[in-house]
């Protein structure tokens, strides 16, 4: 008697390679069918992007193909998923859902209604860890509990060996007759198309981005992964986010690199804790939810920002007369993508020269980057806000002058965005920095008590 298929429901998760939910369920020998559901609970949320949203439907047609290649057919859905899936699983005879846990609290709320519809239907549900290098909780304090600062989370995160990639199944055996949709156009799903030119996505794109990284860049990334001009640094981001590449195959790789090249070892090792702040910030979200709508130190919610939305709007639009930090928001509004030493420091820019909230920035990043990921967007601006897990907080103010100074000597970076930056169509600065410094300083410590 053959048996009945088994559903996996793919989420941020768009491979074929080092799928755990995809693998266990290609192991029980049952037909597989592979399922993507748009949710109009995500598609209306306020920091969801035409830009990520075009990128997600191009790593859905490269997903598609690629179980197509290995047998199955991929289905979409539109709906809330605990209705989508039970009408799948009505559809197909399957008795059995996989799928791969997330931290964020919308998700988790989304899988414990499908969890509770399983329950109702008599359907088995297998939920996997693959987000992360190691699961939320497994990395605890000795005394229990989780850690809250990043340097020993790392040391004691780096003592645990990973779990090897998995490899692609084989081949799967699909079924037919199942019914979806086609894959949507991202007008349908109620968005603008996207503005600038997307990224190479799937997870082809992905691999391809890792090779050349690790070829070119990785033994040197510590020495350049601060200069912008010297585009270094993986561009993985995106695929992170939506899951064409795992962070295990991104860590074996650098695992690999070193063990080869012990002259490099230093220079990797700082890449593969850029990892590790990854999977930091993810169970900081997971052990903390609240750091979604406020501050991590509940006490800078307090905080009386200015909130002058004419000098947001500059900041926004790259015009506030600090070159280092105009050509940063012109490589985001231009480009969907930041590099990470530009991103501090124009986050610090507007929390502590324009005195403007974390979450102005915070949304306007998601609105713009193709890489936005609530746990990492989070943790980093509360990181450069100091309102989040850091040890040294409020008090580090970035100098965008010396910053640019420091990182960008020559001036190419910023020549390659702000052509007009020695002309006298280039704008003043919008506010002083020293005097700026002083008052952001007057009011963290009146929120402090």
């Amino acid at each position: 008697m053959p048996l009945p298929p088994v559903i996996v429901w793919f989420r941020r998760d768009l491979r074929v390679s080092d799928h755990t939910a995809l693998h266990r369920a290609a192991a029980t020998g049952a037909p597989v069918v592979p399922v993507f559901v748009f949710d109009p609970a995500i598609l209306g949320a306020k920091d969801t992007g035409s830009r990520r949203t075009a990128f997600l439907l191009e790593c859905l047609q490269s997903l598609e193909g690629n179980l197509a290649h290995l047998g199955a057919t991929m289905l979409f859905l539109k709906g809330h998923p605990d209705a989508a899936l039970r009408a799948l699983a009505k559809d197909t005879g399957a008795r059995k859902i996989f799928f791969n846990k997330d931290v964020e609290p919308y998700s988790r709320k989304r899988d414990e209604k499908v969890a509770k519809m399983a329950k109702e239907e008599g359907l088995e549900l297998e939920a996997c860890d693959d987000l992360m290098i190691h699961s939320p909780g497994r990395v605890q304090r000795a005394a229990g509990g989780p850690y809250t600062v990043f340097t020993p989370y790392a040391r004691a995160a780096l003592a645990i060996p990973p779990q090897d990639p998995l490899p692609r199944p084989a081949r799967l055996s699909g079924v037919s007759g199942a019914r979806g949709i086609p894959l949507p156009e991202i007008r349908s799903l109620g968005l603008d198309p996207c503005d600038i030119p997307l990224p190479v996505a799937g997870e082809n794109a992905a691999q391809q981005l890792l090779r050349g990284f690790v070829s070119k860049n990785l033994r040197r990334y510590d020495s350049v992964r601060n200069y912008p001009h010297t585009d270094a640094t993986s561009r993985l981001s995106p695929h992170l986010r939506f899951g064409t590449i795992s962070v295990r195959t991104v860590l074996a790789a650098a695992r690999r690199a070193r063990a080869e090249d012990p002259s490099a070892r230093k220079q990797i090792d700082v890449f593969v804790s850029e990892l590790v702040w990854r999977d930091f910030y993810k169970q900081i979200l997971w052990e903390f939810p609240h750091v979604a709508e406020g501050s991590f130190r509940r006490e800078y919610d307090r905080i009386e920002w200015e909130n002058r939305k004419d000098l947001f709007q500059a900041w926004c639009e790259g015009r506030t007369g600090f070159p280092i930090v105009d050509a940063a928001m012109r490589q985001l509004n231009q480009t969907g993508w930041m590099h990470n030493r530009l991103r501090m420091i124009v986050a610090s820019f507007l929390t502590k020269d324009l005195l403007v909230s974390w979450q102005w920035g915070e949304r306007y990043f998601m609105e713009k980057l193709f890489d936005g990921d609530l746990a990492a967007n989070n943790g980093g601006w509360q990181w450069a806000a100091g309102t989040g897990t850091d040890a040294q907080p409020y008090f580090r103010i970035f100098n965008p002058t010396s910053q640019a100074e420091r990182f960008d000597p020559d001036g190419k970076f910023i020549a390659r965005y702000i052509p007009e930056a020695d002309s006298l169509q280039y704008p003043a600065p919008i506010v002083d920095h020293a005097r700026q410094r002083v008052r952001a300083l007057e009011m963290y410590k009146k929120a402090r008590g």
